[in-house]
């Protein structure tokens, strides 16, 4: 970087006297606002309090923590003096009306990885912003159903070693780090591109017997590595926070999956499509990668409901797109490597 930018120069130089963008760049810095105080308290840890503490359950089985409720709170409170017609979050079971009729609505997973929280593993927050939609005061549930290729804007915060900011605007993606001494985001990495190729995976294989075939086949063909039919080696990586997993592969590339399989609830995988792969796919297509439900682009599917999940496949775009040539054609159950079996060399 030639010239240290920071977030507040990047958002008033992309939007300069466009009311829309100015809304959206108004949102940007509310939310991240609200970041700076998150990362403060999971920075000090236990010294604030029982952050793990479990305080609700919530629809789908999961659960809350104490600090997704905080994180919630503070970012809904942030978002009171933005733009904002309504916030919609994994944390609530409806959208939060804030200004009905302003021209921005937000959709949040407060803390995202919150349930590692007490083993000091990165965790994040991640945003997506839409235009409230023409003749909407932004409210509705229905505003918020749409497909993600109609995001404005999108990121994530991470709260690791460094508390960094990953942000598109849909003219590319740009990392920023947190100066904590003047509490400033500055651009550390612009127009970041994620390799098409991958050398390295994140998937929680103790899953691997309920994977669907097309899944347990990809996964056995990589394990083989130099001996079998891809003729490399891989690394394996998993995290259990999917914020710092997106991270990894911005930074250094490679390839996440979070597949739907056989367990009770989890046909159509964990990840909640508004508050999590919507915008973590807008990031990763915005940096040359892709995001998949193993079918279909994530941008493109149609959410049914606010709390709807989907299967998600996302980074370097030669894997993602390999894995959803497995999908479609995939082998029949117990098949052997695609080498010397059904699916020939082009896959």
């Amino acid at each position: 970087m030639n010239k240290k930018v920071s977030l507040e120069q990047y958002l008033g130089s992309w939007a300069g006297t466009d009311g829309r963008r100015m809304a959206a760049a108004s949102t940007v810095a509310a939310l991240v606002a609200a970041c700076r105080d998150i990362a403060r308290i999971v920075g000090v840890g236990p010294l604030a309090g029982d952050l793990a503490a479990r305080r609700s359950d919530i629809a789908g089985g999961d659960f809350q923590t104490e600090l997704d409720v905080r994180a919630n709170d503070l970012l809904a409170k942030a978002l009171e003096s933005a733009p904002v017609a309504a916030m919609a979050s994994e944390e609530m079971d409806a959208p939060l009306a804030l200004a009905p009729g302003a021209p921005i609505i937000v959709a949040l997973d407060p803390l995202d990885g919150s349930s590692n929280i007490d083993t000091n593993v990165s965790v994040g927050t991640i945003f997506s912003l839409l235009n409230t939609p023409h003749g909407s005061d932004g409210g509705d549930p229905a505003a918020f159903l749409r497909a993600g290729r109609e995001q404005v804007a999108a990121g994530y915060v991470i709260y690791g070693p460094q508390t960094a900011l990953a942000l598109t605007l849909g003219a590319g993606t740009d990392i920023f780090t947190l100066d904590a001494a003047s509490r400033t985001f500055w651009q550390t990495a612009a127009k970041v591109r994620v390799a098409p190729h991958a050398r390295e995976f994140a998937i929680n294989a103790s899953n691997y017997r309920h994977w669907d075939p097309p899944v347990r086949t990809w996964f056995d063909d990589c394990l083989a590595g130099e001996d079998g039919p891809r003729a490399v080696n891989f690394n394996m990586r998993w995290i259990a926070s999917m914020v710092a997993e997106a991270h990894r592969i911005l930074v250094r590339g490679g390839v996440y999956l979070y597949p739907g399989d056989a367990r009770q609830g989890y046909r159509n995988g964990r990840l909640r499509l508004l508050y999590e792969a919507n915008p973590i796919a807008f990031l990763m297509e915005q940096a040359g990668a892709a995001a998949s439900t193993g079918r279909e682009a994530v941008l493109d599917y149609m959410p049914g409901s606010l709390h709807e999940r989907v299967p998600f496949v996302f980074g370097a775009r030669e894997e993602v797109e390999r894995l959803e040539r497995y999908h479609l054609a995939p082998l029949p159950k117990g098949e052997g490597s695609p080498l010397f079996a059904r699916r020939g060399l082009f896959v």
